[in-house]
């Protein structure tokens, strides 16, 4: 019998110390340099607790010292923050025309950032080219060693099938459904790695930086090489009882416009409303024009012909958003992607919509550009970083 209490007893008190250092750590992380005496009173800890904890998080090298408050009355007091250097985030964008990635410290301090032009046709080749930005990445931002914690994210087309081994509904990127991809990035960038949906992320991005800072519920809705969308409920993201929330490439809201083996392949909507499909158009309405891009710029600069493209193109994506809106009812819908982002899209997107719902929110161009995957996927693995440190704490008291 005292041979189980014993050890019962002694887990209590590490168990505690561990709970007052997740508890310190979350405050220095919310505000900042702080004080011992602020710390104990935001959290309702003793002084003489707080420096306990203070004093073995410094051992275990996540917080540090950060100067003097100065100016107040009595004597200086040391201030503490977090150790930006105790972990990393690396954020990975996979499309078909680039790959992008960044890499945040501990404190979300950018350490570096980088784009290319995807140069790879297959899955293996271009798990091999995310894998060398990857490296080049982390040698830029000073990160290195057996030791150092780092929490790895790949914004990507698709989701993860149930059984986690390969990836669905990724058409647009040749090879890459294919069960070796998910083992192979797995295999370079470490076994941590998360496999973000591109837009998903991209619409945590929106809720962090941009436009979503001050709406609970929206809708970040892309379109460019292909169509679809992030959802975020009451401030969370929401991803369905599959993952596959905000697949809207495959609603069955065109008519006439898409091309029916695209349509299998990659879903009526994406068929009707993305660069490929304004292309196609463009070329029904008798210009030479080659690029999505080209077709807004003569748009914008008065071509007739591809203004009526673009104004079919927002007639399209509107229907697509009466049907969210009907649904969810948000607050807001932000546009993104190289069409979303074009300018004046957005407004006559908007005008379309008003004329086909009573109830409109407000539609945005987002104003993340091209690196809204990429910060989506930093916040999401800073948020992942942040619970393995506390759950190895709990794991493995002092």
């Amino acid at each position: 019998m005292t041979a189980t209490t014993t050890p019962t007893g002694a887990a209590r008190p590490r168990l505690i110390r561990t709970l007052n250092e997740q508890l310190l750590l979350e405050r220095m992380r919310s505000n900042g340099p702080v004080s011992r005496a602020d710390l104990a009173s935001a959290s309702g800890l003793s002084k003489p607790t707080v420096a306990l904890a203070l004093t073995s998080l410094e051992r275990d090298a996540l917080v540090q010292h950060a100067g003097r408050r100065v100016g107040g009355r009595g004597r200086n007091a040391s201030l503490y923050e977090i150790r930006s250097d105790a972990g990393f985030v690396l954020g990975l964008d996979v499309g078909r025309e680039f790959v992008r990635g960044a890499v945040t410290d501990l404190a979300g301090t950018i350490r570096a950032r980088q784009s290319r032009a995807a140069r790879s046709s297959s899955g293996a080749a271009r798990v091999r080219e995310l894998a060398a930005l990857a490296d080049d990445l982390l040698q830029d931002a000073g990160v290195g060693g057996n030791g150092t914690l780092l929490q790895t994210v790949v914004g990507s087309p698709g989701i993860v099938e149930p059984g986690g081994r390969a990836l669905q509904l990724a058409p647009n990127l040749p090879g890459w459904q294919r069960p070796a991809v998910l083992r192979d990035l797995r295999r370079l960038l470490g076994g941590e790695t998360l496999i973000e949906n591109d837009v998903d992320a991209a619409a945590v991005a929106e809720r962090e930086h941009g436009h979503g800072r001050d709406a609970s519920t929206f809708a970040f809705v892309s379109v460019g090489t292909g169509i679809g969308m992030g959802l975020v409920l009451e401030g969370k993201l929401h991803r369905g009882a599959h993952g596959a929330a905000g697949e809207i490439a495959f609603l069955p809201l065109a008519a006439g416009e898409h091309d029916p083996h695209d349509a299998r392949r990659q879903g009526a909507l994406e068929s009707a409303a993305s660069a490929a499909a304004v292309v196609r158009a463009a070329r029904r309405a008798g210009t030479r024009l080659r690029s999505a891009r080209s077709v807004f710029a003569a748009a914008a600069a008065g071509d007739e012909r591809a203004q009526e493209v673009v104004a079919e193109q927002a007639s399209i994506v509107a229907r697509a958003l009466a049907a969210i809106v009907a649904v969810v009812d948000p607050e807001l819908i932000v546009l993104g992607g190289g069409i979303g982002r074009a300018p004046g899209f957005a407004e006559e997107v908007g005008a379309a919509l008003a004329r086909l719902t009573p109830v409109v929110p407000d539609v945005l161009q987002s104003a993340l550009g091209e690196n809204a995957v990429v910060d989506g996927c930093l916040a999401v693995g800073g948020e992942h970083l942040w619970e393995r440190i506390l759950s190895s704490r709990l794991a493995h008291p002092a």
